[in-house]
């Protein structure tokens, strides 16, 4: 285990505060060829999953269909802390991360999309939460859900 987990591990409270208030993660998949294919992308953490949306077609889909596990991470970094007598190798950085792994499925029930996609809308545009998601759109859009294996957090102030 790296030192840091050990001594600035997040608790399980801060690890759901930071999943809920993040912006961006990054997901992981596995092309066939077992190469890492990440990419940033929107979520919403609920029901201890989380979950994303996109297109209905591509190569994150692609890479689930062929292999579904994969890797979650979320960062915030704070500040830089420079080193008071300015050695470059010293400076160190104020952040808050949680790194996920789990499997990824496509969630195929209507109303589990629509729960979610409502769900997304809230979190990324709150002024819309009471525009209804047309049928036609909740059709035409990827939800994935990430169940949750395993889930670690860590600091540094």
């Amino acid at each position: 285990m790296q030192h840091r987990m050990k001594t600035h591990p997040l608790t399980e409270q801060q690890i759901n505060q930071l999943l809920q208030r993040a912006q961006t993660g990054s997901l992981v998949t596995l092309n066939p060829d077992g190469t890492p294919y990440s990419t940033p992308i929107h979520f919403v953490y609920c029901g201890d999953a989380i979950f994303v949306h996109g297109l209905p077609k591509g190569k994150k889909l692609d890479n689930i269909a062929h292999d579904s596990r994969v890797g979650f991470s979320v960062y915030e970094m704070d500040k830089l802390l420079l080193d008071p007598h300015g050695k470059p190798c010293d400076t160190n950085t104020k952040y808050e991360s949680v790194i996920i792994s789990g499997t990824a499925k496509l969630v195929n029930d209507m109303e589990e999309k629509r729960n979610v996609l409502k769900k997304i809308a809230e979190k990324y545009t709150p002024h819309l939460i009471n525009t209804e998601i047309p049928n036609n759109m909740v059709k035409g859009t990827a939800v994935i859900r990430i169940a949750v294996t395993e889930m670690t957090g860590k600091y540094y102030l």
